[in-house]
């Protein structure tokens, strides 16, 4: 074993909702190759697909068959077809006519994907013959899989190189998010300067809110304006809004939604989590209570959004030239359901590299 192993796996999906055991085909394609490395970091390069942390894949016991009931709760509160504004391809300017025409409408997934707390990066124990679930929302389109792919790095330590903190402008609104991949604000230019500085060429940044933030959370996601200022922010406002929409056809007036409707919802989600409950055997658990009390909380609460994302730097495309590699549509962003002190909030980024 000589320093760390990149391994790069395709997947196919299955269905457009599927969990895939990442580890067990790398074994298949690679051997054993993995297997002498203490630590394994795992990377999607998709927004609609990822990997939960191995705490709470650990607690709900690791397989497809327990991982799939705990996120089939997160697409019962996003359901496939709701009036999402992302979905209106129509106001998406970005895209052009061809772009249209093949564009996924895909919004429940992203907003499925930060809900239940999945993550483009994650550091898992090794541990052979255990599975890893890449956990995939939107993995067929018009009836064909779309392309799927995961890095894994294999290493033995991990080691800190530097750590500074960032200031990050927001606006003044209370809910709101941030594209930190935005140029005019300079944070990501900072953080392939850090790389390049320090010579690192197999590791990863983590960008973490400073301790004193909250009411603030930080995934990577696709950052589209109508997904991140319409949709996201009606779910930050009521978490349960698009499960009531279309479980009571409430299309005329999206913004009108009685008390009843939305306790109709809320009645839908609890028969939702007993099922999964029963299934799995977690009735008593404390997953269960995380769950169940997020019915009645607002969004700050209820959304499993995290305070810290990693960010993949590999040499990968130039030998000794480290970079930060990510998806096409990929960027980290600051979310926030609560207005900021001075309009600004701090993120602490620490580079580190794997030996």
């Amino acid at each position: 074993m000589s320093g760390p192993l990149e391994l790069t796996v395709e997947l196919t999906p299955r269905s457009r909702f599927d969990v895939i055991d990442v580890r067990g085909r790398a074994a298949a394609l690679h051997g054993d190759a993995l297997d002498a490395y203490p630590r394994c970091l795992y990377y999607s390069f998709h927004t609609t697909a990822g990997y939960l942390d191995q705490s709470l894949a650990s607690r709900l016991g690791r397989s497809q068959a327990s991982v799939e009931p705990y996120v089939e709760v997160f697409r019962q509160i996003f359901p496939e077809g709701a009036p999402y504004e992302h979905d209106q391809l129509d106001r998406r300017d970005e895209l052009t006519s061809a772009q249209r025409a093949v564009e996924p409408r895909n919004a429940d997934s992203h907003l499925a994907f930060i809900a239940a707390g999945l993550r483009t990066c994650v550091q898992y124990r090794n541990r052979p013959g255990d599975p890893v679930c890449f956990v995939d929302l939107d993995g067929v389109y018009q009836n064909r899989p779309r392309r799927r792919l995961t890095t894994i790095v294999g290493f033995t330590e991990e080691q800190e190189v530097a750590r500074v903190r960032l200031q990050v402008p927001v606006s003044s609104h209370p809910v709101d998010s941030i594209n930190l991949k935005d140029p005019r604000l300079g944070v990501y230019e900072q953080l392939v300067e850090l790389v390049a500085r320090h010579g690192v060429t197999s590791g990863r940044i983590r960008l973490d809110l400073a301790s004193g933030e909250r009411h603030a959370g930080l995934t990577v996601n696709e950052y589209e304006t109508l997904l991140m200022r319409h949709d996201l922010a009606h779910v930050l406002r009521n978490p349960l809004r698009f499960a009531a929409e279309k479980g009571r056809h409430m299309w005329a007036d999206p913004r009108a939604i009685p008390a009843k409707t939305l306790d109709y919802a809320k009645y839908d989600m609890v028969r939702t989590f007993n099922k999964v409950f029963d299934a799995l055997g977690l009735r008593e658990s404390a997953v269960e209570r995380v769950l169940a009390r997020a019915i009645a909380l607002p969004a700050a609460r209820f959304l499993r959004m995290k305070r810290s994302v990693s960010l993949l730097v590999s040499d990968r495309d130039t030998t000794g030239r480290g970079a930060i590699i990510d998806g096409t549509y990929q960027s980290p962003i600051l979310v926030q359901w609560h207005r900021a002190a001075r309009q600004a909030r701090q993120i602490d980024v620490v580079v580190s590299r794997f030996v």
